[in-house]
């Protein structure tokens, strides 16, 4: 059963994560309040989910973008905000149990730190924010006695199948990957990929940017790195398994040699529940997974040679300080610019190598190192993109 009177402040409540913890919001019966919002440009839905929900606030990208949502929800007593300090506002938000960071990209990191700062507990969505600065986020997590609640189907099945056992006892992390839309493309074939086949993802309903990672395996790295941060575990503990079914969300090997693994239909709606309910269950009334129906469960390796940011993102783990924090901001232009047609497909890795190639690490001590090294980043990799194109 769902918690009674839990108060949540949801980070990017208008995109595909948000909008399934609103949806489970509805379902729980009263159980959730929600306390504070933030969004993007999408104003619209933004407007409709104030007007059914009544946060306290509500925080979007622009000044401009909050008259226009003020004028939408005109009665209603939410505070618009804005910028920056509009979303650590919501993240910080007094009388939230907990926040859900669901912005997209390397933008999350700020009001995650602001909602650890504060002393909340987060249900991360946004990988980045671990990606980018993993010793500082766990190291605030710690201080302030937070929970980081992984929302991520994968991570969150390494959680639930950790439940119980004691430390030092996981021997490594089988993380599964569907092996996106063009696992079984030749090299050749990969270079004529436009962005709305790589927007299509076989098994899952996704943003843009994240369906772009999965096609390329980086959302796969991504994780890889996210788990060494969640799990306090080295990348070699780490084993990718491509797993085409996504029905088997990631499996842990203990030191005695067993497996355990954490199975279910693909829908986001059941890790997103397990992160806001913990460490209750929530009756979602889904289908059962039918494994008569399902039939063979099949494993491959992944395919590193056509899909070379995967090995990009474990390098980057063993070089660790700021050289994940490179990795995302680099993959972050590259994706953005084959989404507006700026370069192709196979691009996306070349521009990645060519920045961690140059790009000069340093550990990271506060936030203000991870925005540096995130901005020189950016910087190098329209570089890279200039010279490559």
């Amino acid at each position: 059963m769902p918690p009674e009177n839990k108060v949540l402040s949801v980070l990017g409540s208008t995109g595909s994560i948000g909008t399934n913890v609103m949806d489970i919001v509805r379902r729980s019966g009263g159980s959730f309040k929600v306390e504070a919002l933030a969004a993007g440009r999408n104003l619209k839905l933004l407007a409709q989910q104030i007007m059914e929900f009544s946060p306290a606030l509500a925080a979007v990208m622009t000044e401009e973008l909050a008259g226009e949502l003020a004028a939408m929800v005109e009665g209603c007593s939410t505070e618009i905000v804005w910028g920056k300090d509009g979303y650590k506002r919501v993240a910080s938000i007094d009388g939230a149990d907990l926040v859900v960071s669901a912005m997209v990209g390397a933008a999350g990191l700020v009001p995650t730190v602001a909602a650890l700062e504060a002393g909340r507990d987060v249900a991360l969505a946004n990988k980045e924010s671990l990606v980018t600065a993993g010793p500082l986020v766990t190291r605030l997590a710690s201080e302030n006695d937070c929970m980081l609640l992984p929302i991520d189907s994968e991570h969150s099945a390494i959680f639930q199948c950790l439940q119980g056992s004691r430390t030092g006892e996981m021997k490594r992390i089988l993380l599964t990957a569907s092996g996106g839309p063009f696992r079984q493309r030749s090299a050749e074939e990969l270079a004529n990929i436009t962005p709305e086949q790589a927007v299509a993802h076989p098994n899952w309903s996704m943003g843009a940017k994240i369906s772009v990672d999965s096609a390329t395996l980086m959302n796969k790295g991504l994780e890889v790195i996210e788990a060494m941060w969640l799990f306090n575990c080295s990348p070699d503990d780490i084993a990718v398994l491509v797993h085409p079914q996504s029905i088997v969300h990631s499996m842990v090997e203990f030191v005695d040699g067993s497996v355990i693994a954490q199975m279910g239909i693909p829908d986001m709606r059941v890790p997103i529940s397990y992160a806001l309910c913990y460490p209750d269950r929530m009756d979602l009334d889904l289908p059962s997974l039918d494994l008569f129906e399902t039939g063979t469960l099949t494993f491959e390796r992944p395919r590193m040679d056509s899909f070379p940011c995967l090995g990009y993102a474990f390098e980057a783990a063993r070089r660790g300080g700021t050289a994940t924090t490179a990795l995302n901001a680099a993959n972050e232009v590259a994706v953005d610019a084959f989404l507006n047609r700026r370069i192709d497909f196979t691009m996306i890795p070349r521009v990645v190598s060519a920045v961690l190639d140059d790009f000069p690490v340093e550990e990271i001590g506060d936030l203000d190192d991870v925005l540096r090294a995130d901005a020189l980043a950016r910087v190098q990799a329209e570089g890279a993109i200039g010279r490559l194109s």
